[in-house]
């Protein structure tokens, strides 16, 4: 068994978040494995659509031993292109999760903020997308203002 960092990876052990990205950077180090290295954003578009069609389908077929298996592959790509985003300096898994629960929190202000709670699913729904749309024209109220300090 190879240690890496002192630390050996030992299939039926339980694991972590923490560890599967170590893993994952292993994998894509210099003794990793050649495909994982070999992968690269474009690469890993076809890998990311079949895992989340076979999630799809093991849920269709209420295979839920299937869906806890095809639920890590997406994870899988997750975390891989946000390693391979770290290898390019452009963000890293803890800024995926950094940005996706501030998102969370962002967009339920009836759960986390002072919003009044809404009573049904659709209310709910709703109340998400008014929120995108604010910062969706945030988002481009900013781009018109660089555009116009580079002009």
């Amino acid at each position: 068994m190879r240690k890496y960092n002192g630390k050996e990876y030992i299939e039926k052990q339980k694991h972590d978040i923490i560890e599967l990205v170590e893993i994952v950077d292993i994998l894509r180090s210099p003794n990793g494995c050649e495909w994982d290295r070999a992968q690269d954003f474009n690469s890993m578009k076809k890998c990311l659509s079949d895992e989340t069609e076979e999630v799809l389908q093991a849920i269709d077929k209420k295979d839920y031993k299937n869906l806890q298996e095809e639920l890590g592959d997406v994870l899988l790509q997750v975390v891989m292109n946000s390693q391979i985003a770290k290898e390019q300096g452009l963000f890293d898994f803890s800024d995926v999760i950094q940005t996706l629960s501030e998102k969370l929190i962002r967009r339920h202000p009836h759960v986390f903020g002072d919003e009044p709670r809404p009573t049904t699913p659709e209310e709910s729904l709703a109340l998400w997308k008014k929120v995108k749309k604010i910062e969706k024209a945030l988002i481009e109220n900013n781009k018109t203002e660089e555009k116009g300090e580079k002009l």
